[in-house]
């Protein structure tokens, strides 16, 4: 793979990886949607879910950077890839934790009040 330092990293092939880092947001996303239907985000502290979320954001992180096959050395896309995933897992969890507000009732009984 073209390092010079001759040492590289193989977590697993490159196929595997690409596919993980694919099929797990997904996951993550209809989990954190259940978790919001059942209401049982309220009942779990959010320091559990944070360390579940940073873990998550690891696993997610070097599965992308083994995309190529190889975990270091790595390609700069790779790593700026991951750097967003990251990014956009730690939002997630922020915005899973703000609740909606009270609702209210429109004239007409819609949530939002307007006469669409």
């Amino acid at each position: 793979m073209g390092n010079p330092g001759g040492v590289e990293i193989i977590v697993m092939d490159g196929s595997t990886a690409a596919t993980l880092s694919q099929i797990l947001p997904l996951l993550l996303l209809t989990l954190i949607i259940e978790l919001r239907r059942s209401a049982l985000h309220q009942r779990v502290s959010r320091t559990l879910f944070g360390l579940f979320f940073l873990v998550f954001g690891i696993i997610e992180t070097v599965l992308v950077l083994s995309i190529d096959g190889t975990l270091y050395p790595f390609q700069w896309g790779d790593l700026l890839s991951a750097l967003a995933i990251f990014t956009l897992l730690a939002m997630i969890f922020v915005i899973s934790f703000i609740d909606p507000g009270p609702r209210r009732e429109g004239p007409r009984g819609r949530r939002d009040g307007g006469d669409r």
